[in-house]
């Protein structure tokens, strides 16, 4: 932290600025390069400086983006403004195709790079987040939004407003960065550990390559090397007859099931996208819907308790798809059997580590990591046929275990979520349940783990809430303590909704009181294709693209201004909350000054989200 800077660049056509900030003191610098002035030999005597000091350049997308511009601006000693944007704009436009060609590899790099969009998997497009939307999660007092249009040509005055704004953004990089302290420090004891550069490793990339080392310690053969330099070794498969993928001792005696099993062995598919399409089984009420992330199912809209009669119970297989491909002997056919040997290896070394050790962290992202990869086609995993015998016997082994207890007198399924399920069942019952999990471990060799709930809300799979003696399960819509790239609008309505079921507290007594008005916020985003905008009797106002906001009383309607639909004319307006209107909370202080907050919102959130569950 000693020798860190964060920083980040802004480029228009005839402006180009850094600003960085000293990650441990906040000592802050910048340049620019202008029709006014040209920093270009300040900013290169500096990167100098960094080098020479060993210290390390902190960014947000810094190795796709930044560093490469910069880089650029060393090398040649001194550059226009007009320069360094055509680089900028030529890597945008390398998305779309080899987004790897502007990209300064690490031993090529001037001064070493930290990008936390990588370390945190921003750049995969489930979890893609901006700078500005982690402003909004991590409650800055300020989010500000680009301030021109790109390509531009700025004035003077313009030129300031974009320096402000450059660096408003290294403030909230540096911000992001010392919430991130603990995955770099990991990192850096992993690259230490191994001589091998972890630093802009995602978590899930550092569990794959820590198994590909394996792998090749044992003397399996992960790449070919060839004029194209290093490429995967892989197993595609141009059609898989999913008999192949079964386990061939799964049997049903329930005729949906059968139904199932029969119509998965009479398909042969050529890619594993859409083979779960609409398949699902409905067996004495529940219905098991699959996928090929896995299988999933529920109860809904109700409110489930244990008490002196009845108890529901929790079973989740250990580390399930890893042991169903150790177990099995499933691997990817170009990686041979000695596969499941390391990866057995593996499961059995994180055992002998504290939980909160590196060591742990190390092999649990190996274990994990390494399924989903499988069909990825630039992985040295990849191999499809090994994909389906993961998913399609995963889901399949768990309605076996589903069906034994669906026969148990008194038992209900309440839940099947990818590794395991919960039933409730009378107590004079319980131990034969026990007993079918047990049986079903023994034959198919794997471990369950037990738990038991006191009291579940299930809404549906994907959003419940469960206690045990351990705390409190929040999924879905009852989660409130979220990653960075999940939504955090309105917490508020979370937060109360689990004591009004807890504890059966008055929701409009809490929301009027909540002692937090941060909970209250909301966040909207619109392309750059559209316009935000609020508007009242008064007329129309247009906001930032990313802009966060909270319902208010007499506030003027949120509006969604979007471009018309292929073929058709006219621009397209959808207002965000019908009936309610807002107040713009892009600077915090404007909730002192602003409207009342509109409580009644925000207790018919939470009426909603608790509607059958009391």
């Amino acid at each position: 932290m000693k020798n860190d800077w964060v920083y980040d660049i802004e480029t228009f056509a005839n402006i180009f600025t850094i600003a960085l900030e000293h990650a441990d003191s906040g000592v802050k610098v910048s340049w620019e390069i202008s029709p006014w002035r040209n920093d270009s030999g300040h900013i290169v005597a500096f990167v100098n400086y960094l080098a020479a000091t060993g210290s390390r350049m902190i960014g947000f997308n810094n190795v796709g983006f930044d560093y490469p511009i910069l880089h650029l601006l060393c090398k040649m000693g001194v550059a226009d403004a007009q320069t360094l944007y055509d680089k900028a704009q030529a890597i945008i436009a390398s998305q779309d195709g080899n987004r790897f060609a502007h990209i300064v590899y690490p031993s090529d790099t001037l001064v070493k790079q930290i990008d936390l969009f990588r370390i945190h998997h921003f750049d995969n497009m489930a979890r893609s987040t901006s700078l500005k939307m982690l402003g909004v999660s991590m409650q800055m007092p300020s989010v500000k939004d680009l301030p021109f249009k790109v390509g531009s040509t700025l004035t003077r005055e313009q030129a300031e407003v974009l320096k402000a704004y450059n660096a408003h953004d290294v403030h909230a990089t540096r911000l992001f960065y010392q919430k991130s302290l603990d995955m770099i420090r990991f990192r850096e004891e992993l690259s230490l550990k191994y001589q091998r550069d972890f630093m802009n490793f995602n978590d899930t990339k550092i569990g794959k390559e820590y198994f590909i080392m394996q792998l090749e310690t044992a003397g399996v053969e992960c790449y070919k090397f060839g004029p194209e330099g290093r490429t995967p070794k892989q197993t595609p498969r141009p059609t898989i007859a999913l008999r192949d993928a079964l386990l061939p001792w799964v049997t049903f005696q329930q005729p949906e099931f059968n139904r199932v099993l029969t119509w998965l062995k009479e398909q042969t598919i050529t890619e594993t996208k859409g083979v779960f399409t609409d398949l699902s089984a409905t067996v004495n009420g529940f219905t098991f819907v699959f996928g090929l992330g896995g299988i999933h199912g529920s109860v809904e809209r109700e409110k489930v308790v244990s008490d002196d009669e009845y108890v529901i119970e929790s079973w989740d297989v250990t580390s399930y798809y890893p042991n169903l491909a150790i177990k099995n002997r499933f691997y990817p056919q170009h990686l041979t059997e000695k596969f499941c040997d390391i990866y057995a290896d593996l499961f059995e070394q994180r055992k002998k580590y504290p939980k909160k050790s590196s060591e742990s962290a190390t092999l649990k992202l190996a274990l994990n990591g390494t399924y989903g990869d499988s069909n990825n086609k630039f992985s040295v995993f990849y191999d499809p046929l090994f994909t389906m015998k993961i998913t399609l016997n995963g889901q399949l082994l768990l309605c076996v275990l589903a069906e034994s207890l669906m026969e148990v007198p008194t038992l209900r399924v309440l839940m099947v979520n990818t590794d395991g399920l919960e039933y409730r069942v009378n107590r004079m019952h319980r131990v034969h349940a026990q007993e079918v999990c047990a049986r079903w471990e023994r034959m198919t060799t794997l471990t369950l783990e037990n738990g038991q709930y006191s009291r579940m809300w299930i809404r549906d799979v994907n959003n419940y809430m469960a206690e045990s003696t351990n705390g409190i399960k929040r999924k879905g819509a009852f989660q409130y303590d979220i990653e960075f790239h999940q939504n955090n609008s309105m917490l508020v309505v979370p937060k109360v909704a689990e004591q009004v079921l807890l504890n059966g507290a008055d929701a409009v007594t809490l929301i009027t009181n909540w002692p937090d008005p941060l909970d209250f916020l909301l966040r909207t985003k619109v392309p750059r294709s559209s316009l935000l905008m609020t508007r009242n009797d008064d007329g129309e106002t247009e906001h930032q693209r990313i802009s966060r906001y909270y319902i208010a009383k007499g506030g003027p309607s949120l509006i969604k201004i979007m471009p018309p639909l292929k073929g058709k004319e006219g621009l397209r307006y959808f207002d965000q909350h019908v009936g309610y209107g807002v107040q713009m909370c892009n600077d915090l202080s404007d909730m002192a000054t602003g409207l009342p907050i509109d409580h009644d919102y925000y207790i018919n959130e939470v009426n909603k989200l608790v509607k059958g569950l009391t």
